[in-house]
């Protein structure tokens, strides 16, 4: 009831205002706590399951964001609905074993299967190659004058010391994608991964989900051994090569032994979903922005929800209130004059698939994309946040990598419309914690695509179950969003596109 009279005071607030529909602040209004505290009730409601990709929950989440698009008018443009589908796959080990000499080993406490591992196989060998760290890059190559083609690989997985800045430094131990890739690219059939380990609790059948099974294909299968294991296969060499790791690197060897390797999986083929709508402009609607959050998050761990209310519920619910407010203007006569797209998009925290199908597969031309405005994370404050301005405040990231028009325009907005502080700490190309890599926008700047992404910063619910509702501050929240409201409006305004003038 009180939403409800809630929009009754609106509609008679526009009813007196509607002398004055080209200006912003008419429309701004509709963007209030209620609104968004309502709709984040649902968003990140039990109902929802924590809206993980490819579950019933996030199905559930895109149903809903498309239905709010739907009763907003907002276009589809492309399809007869507001979801843009993408394939998602899984992979179901059904056998795998390993057989070195006459020993044949046993799973989870003698070696797993990387779950990243790719195709079907059963082959033996004679030789498995030492390659050390195995790296491969422009600063190191453990494969140097070394043949592995069509080889069996071992690697320790660890890394040097670099001197930075007159100071010793040992750098990142690289991931299994790192280690597959550099065995890929010197043409080895799969790789050995030594690990301490060992024993392991029993895996899941199922494996990771993933979203390019195509890229897969030519990675090395893996797997991961003990360290008994690695010194069946390399004798008393092993603890030579473990002591020499840590002067230098070690050399590579050439270990003959007989190796049985087989793996046996099967692969799903699943389904996800982005949604997208648009408002189409007046005289450049074949120009457009885009305004994107991601709505999925990390599902159940049993009967344990992880809500994600700030992440990203919080952006989630930000595009919707964004789109019901241009969806009002437009209905007073105030049509941007580009065309304003709006996107939810899933996988995020996969690893920014839904964003990256897009960017392969836009529905709007990219290269008539002036802006993606990309909101995730901007219902709460930062821990440890200076209380100076800790209700006034929001992180801006990206908005000098691509345009120089962008951040002086941002700026500009902000003075005259919303006087929030505008931080630039996670901006920075020497941020620790990488926030510019981590969020949709990134897929949008790799594609030459000028970018904002708006961000509170990261509390002591991130990525926990007590990430809920209740937390959120929605005066906040609505502030942040309203803000971001007048930037959209700018950007789907102005007579020029955003200029892409920077490297």
């Amino acid at each position: 009831m009180k939403y409800v009279f809630t929009c009754f005071l609106m509609s008679m607030y526009f009813y007196g205002q509607a002398q004055d529909v080209q200006n912003p602040q008419t429309f701004v209004k509709t963007i209030i706590p209620d609104s968004l505290r309502r709709q984040l009730s649902i968003i990140a409601g039990p109902g929802m399951a924590g809206r993980e990709t490819t579950t019933e929950g996030q199905r559930k989440a895109a149903e809903y964001i498309a239905a709010q698009f739907k009763s907003f008018g907002l276009f589809t443009g492309w399809s007869t609905n507001y979801q843009q589908t993408y394939p998602v796959f899984q992979d179901s080990l059904i056998r795998a074993s390993l057989i070195i000499g006459s020993d044949t080993l046993r799973m989870c406490t003698d070696f797993i299967v990387s779950n990243n591992s790719t195709f079907n196989v059963s082959f033996a060998a004679s030789e498995v190659l030492f390659v050390g760290y195995g790296l491969s890059d422009s600063t190191r190559d453990d494969y140097k004058n070394v043949n592995a083609r069509g080889k069996i690989v071992m690697v320790i997985p660890g890394v040097g010391t670099s001197i930075v800045k007159g100071k010793k430094t040992k750098g990142r131990i690289p991931d299994y994608f790192t280690l597959q890739d550099a065995a890929q690219k010197n043409g080895a059939i799969a790789i050995l991964v030594v690990d301490k380990n060992f024993p392991r609790p029993p895996e899941t059948a199922k494996g990771y989900l993933y979203a390019n099974d195509a890229k897969k294909e030519n990675v090395p299968n893996t797997f991961i051994i003990s360290d008994s294991v690695a010194r069946k296969i390399m004798g008393t060499d092993y603890y030579i090569a473990r002591k020499m790791m840590k002067l230098g690197p070690p050399l590579p060897k050439s270990c003959y032994i007989s190796v049985q390797l087989e793996l046996n999986k099967l692969t799903d083929r699943l389904e996800s979903s982005n949604v997208i709508g648009s408002i189409e402009g007046t005289d450049k609607k074949e120009e457009a922005i885009i305004i994107t959050a991601h709505y999925d998050h990390l599902g159940k761990r049993d009967s344990l929800i992880y809500y994600g209310a700030d992440d990203d519920g919080s952006g989630t619910v930000s595009v919707i209130e964004l789109a019901r407010a241009f969806s009002i203007a437009a209905g007073h006569g105030a049509r941007p004059r580009r065309t304003v797209i709006f996107m939810t998009v899933s996988g995020e925290e996969k690893g920014l698939w839904g964003s990256s199908y897009y960017c392969e597969n836009p529905v709007f031309p990219l290269e008539n994309t002036s802006v993606d405005l990309n909101i995730d994370m901007i219902g709460r404050t930062e821990d440890n946040r200076p209380t100076a301005d800790s209700l006034n405040y929001i992180y801006v990231v990206g908005d000098n990598r691509l345009s120089s028009d962008l951040r002086p325009l941002s700026e500009s907005i902000n003075s005259k419309r919303s006087s929030l502080s505008l931080d630039y700490k996670y901006n920075s190309p020497d941020d620790p914690q990488r926030i510019f890599y981590r969020s949709d926008h990134y897929n949008f700047a790799k594609k030459g695509v000028p970018v904002i992404f708006y961000f509170g910063g990261l509390h002591k619910d991130y990525h926990r179950p007590s990430d809920t509702p209740d937390k959120i501050n929605y005066d906040l929240l609505a502030k942040r969003a309203q803000f971001i409201f007048y930037t959209a409006w700018e950007m789907a305004n102005r007579d020029e596109m955003l200029k892409r003038d920077l490297p």
